[in-house]
């Protein structure tokens, strides 16, 4: 048996330029952030006592005979990716809801290639999971997402990525000093608006309208390189309020994006002495982020005290094999 840890991600800058339909032609950006809150995925192979061969345990149950019966598209794809054909078990756990904003199909698919990796004995690079998730994703199961979410499940921390050209992509950790990412950290509230969303439905109306969004998106891209300088200047009050810009901008990118119920949301913690703050992901609902003076987060509190508030920290070390016994369920 072996259990991969992949952490969730947000993301503050650059969303909608790590689309391949724009950084092909144009440079791309994202400045985020891995956070303590995992995906987690338990392989191994499956003893032949059971009339399927594979079982696969995730919101619903699969009991299967091959590959290609599996409803999972990227158990599916991964598993044919690495060429896997023997009977197998997969059961995954989340410590939050997938679809909700935070990069969770992408943590799964960087997790199940990680951990399968692992089952058959092989290493692999954080490089190497993040540019084979994306040609997994992109285009063995053909979803509309960017590059970013399977980057940062892959590598973890807080970094500036940038996209450009036929796939390439150049991850940079940032160096800053610990007093100023815990101050950063200080400053951030995750509010959960129970709203479930497809995040490739909502990505496949942007992408179509990347040739009507070409000044905005350079926007986007520019909003990646003025957060660095808040960063590097230690204005973090600055950072907040770049947000708030940020998320007026992104809204402008379909009308998919936000909803009634979000802006009201994202309005009241503004009344309330919020900075800044954007929906996570490609829109339409699930997690919000804050931004706002840690002697302000308690009126900020107060005024969405009807969502649920979720804690959390950075983290930085990406996807792992946190447990590794390859020949449990094998019989000789």
């Amino acid at each position: 048996m072996i259990i991969s840890r992949t952490p969730f991600r947000i993301s503050f800058f650059g969303g909608g330029t790590d689309y391949p339909a724009w950084f092909k032609d144009h440079p791309g950006a994202v400045l985020a952030t891995t956070i303590d809150k995992y995906c987690y995925l338990t392989v191994r192979y499956l003893p032949p006592f059971f009339e399927h061969r594979s079982r696969i345990i995730y919101s619903k149950m699969e009991h299967v005979q091959g590959v290609d019966e599996i409803d999972h598209p990227s158990v599916r794809e991964t598993l044919r990716y690495l060429n896997i054909n023997e009977g197998i078990e997969i059961h995954h756990d989340g410590d939050l809801p997938a679809r909700t904003g935070l990069g969770s199909s992408s943590a799964f698919t960087v997790g199940l290639l990680n951990v399968l990796y692992a089952l058959k004995g092989a290493m692999t690079t954080k490089q190497q999971l993040a540019e084979q998730a994306i040609h997994i994703e992109q285009d063995l199961i053909g979803e509309n997402v960017g590059s970013q979410d399977q980057t940062l499940a892959a590598f973890g921390g807080f970094n500036h990525i940038e996209f450009g050209g036929d796939g390439r992509m150049n991850v940079r950790q940032l160096t800053l000093p610990n007093e100023r990412m815990r101050g950063l950290q200080d400053h951030m509230m995750l509010f959960f608006t129970g709203f479930s969303r497809t995040a490739s439905l909502i990505a496949a109306h942007q992408i179509q309208n990347i040739p009507k969004r070409h000044k905005e998106l350079a926007e986007m891209y520019g909003f990646v390189q003025e957060g660095l300088k808040c960063l590097n200047n230690n204005d973090l009050k600055g950072f907040g309020v770049l947000l708030n810009e940020s998320w007026k901008l992104k809204r402008t990118l379909s009308d998919k994006i936000t909803t009634d119920a979000i802006d009201d949301i994202y309005a009241r913690a503004i009344k309330a002495g919020a900075l800044g703050g954007k929906l996570l992901g490609a829109g339409g609902g699930g997690f919000v982020l804050i931004y706002a003076e840690p002697d302000r987060k308690s009126a900020v509190r107060q005024a969405l005290g009807g969502f649920l508030e979720i804690p959390f920290k950075f983290e930085g070390l990406g996807s792992q094999i946190i447990f590794y016994q390859p020949n449990s369920g094998v019989v000789a």
